[in-house]
């Protein structure tokens, strides 16, 4: 499977990138687009349309395509895929109805593939993305393979989209459904934030929000122990300065810990609202502001599964949190090129409000702050 990666500013720096792009003949099918919300996405999708070229879209808060990260732009990852290897489906939650929405798409893939694995991308905030892994397992069953990431909007928190070539919703999801018999598919998800003091108890929360810790108000033990000060409503950074430098280590009794970082303050209780669930009575450790060997645990995650498990690859997909640009801002970029240095195949990444993927070890889980890298290989007939 041949692959190629072209980005731009412009709808018209994208139509010299793409023409370039076909002149040795290469023919793509299918194309995998990150681009910024002030992008043109109409314009974009007509474009890869009028080539009859399938498209898998997404908005971010950043895209790449090497190891220079942007803002403002587009990323395109084009692949010479087989049709029948592949299908996109696209469904909108009208009743937030997610786990059945993400049945019926599995149902519908089970049916096109003996064994089907997926690329997954919704849309909107309230959108609980661990239903949707579990409408996937319930018909395909654990081991499924899914990886993906939740659209972003440059960090507005506003209005979200995926779209594909004739539609697209700022409250749905769209998948990228893949016939393992013949597109090989392997990623790692990996977060490196180190986790401090003991393990402690969520004594109150429904869902995603989190009331209280130790039966102390998570705002104030979260200020405690991160050294945080200047916590008042007046203070504009102090909800980011949270979900990037000091979010909740939420402890599996399976595989590593995931991220939950508090997105919305309540201010009337001083609880927040997380980018995930944290059961009641479950364990929570708190994190560490992330330093160089953040970097170094995702590479050598990323080393050990070519070493492992893909020795080739012919593309790579990369889904990283918005939150690590935040923290770690232009050192991103040397994680990026190492990333991408492992394989040295054409990529495509954006970063995502959450990341998709089976942690290490454990379940499928929604994840945060973490980087999750999809290695893809056609395997001959």
């Amino acid at each position: 499977m041949k692959s190629k990666s072209i980005k731009g500013k412009s709808i018209a720096s994208i139509k010299a990138a793409l023409q370039q792009s076909l002149h040795d003949g290469f023919k793509p099918t299918l194309a995998i687009v990150f681009l910024s919300i002030n992008q043109d996405r109409n314009a974009i999708r007509e474009l890869l349309d009028s080539k009859n070229i399938s498209v898998f879209g997404s908005t971010t808060n950043g895209e790449f395509i090497d190891e220079n990260t942007e803002n403002q732009s587009t990323a395109i990852l084009l692949l010479d895929m087989k049709l029948e290897h592949f299908k996109i489906y696209f469904e909108e939650f009208q009743e937030k109805n997610y786990r059945e929405v993400a049945q019926n798409i599995a149902f519908s893939a089970a049916s096109e593939f003996e064994k089907p694995a997926f690329f997954i991308s919704a849309s909107h905030l309230e959108t609980d993305a661990e239903q949707l892994l579990f409408g996937f397992e319930a018909i395909i069953g654990k081991h499924v393979n899914i990886f993906g990431g939740m659209a972003g909007d440059d960090y507005a928190f506003l209005d979200q989209y995926v779209f594909t070539n004739k539609k697209e919703s700022n409250r749905g999801t769209l998948v990228l459904a893949l016939d393992e018999n013949y597109i090989k598919i392997k990623g790692v998800a990996t977060c490196g934030w180190k986790a401090v003091g003991t393990e402690k108890t969520v004594t109150k929360s429904e869902g995603n929000h989190v009331y209280t810790i130790d039966n102390v108000p998570v705002l104030d033990i979260t200020a405690k122990y991160g050294g945080i000060e200047n916590v008042t409503q007046e203070n504009d950074d102090i909800i980011l300065e949270i979900a990037a430098n000091f979010p909740l280590q939420l402890q599996r009794e399976k595989g590593d810990p995931v991220m939950r970082p508090g997105l919305v303050i309540d201010w009337n209780d001083r609880s927040f609202y997380c980018s995930g669930t944290v059961p009641q009575s479950s364990k929570v450790r708190f994190s560490l502001p992330p330093d160089f060997d953040v970097m170094d645990k995702v590479i050598q995650g990323v080393q050990y599964l070519k070493d492992t498990e893909m020795p080739e690859a012919d593309a790579l997909v990369v889904f990283s949190c918005g939150g690590r640009i935040l923290s770690l801002g232009p050192l991103m970029n040397d994680e990026i090129e190492g990333i991408k240095n492992v394989w040295n195949v054409p990529m495509v990444g954006m970063f995502s409000n959450a990341e998709l993927a089976r942690a290490t070890g454990g379940n499928l889980e929604m994840h945060n702050l973490t980087t999750c890298c999809v290695a893809l290989k056609e395997m001959h007939e």
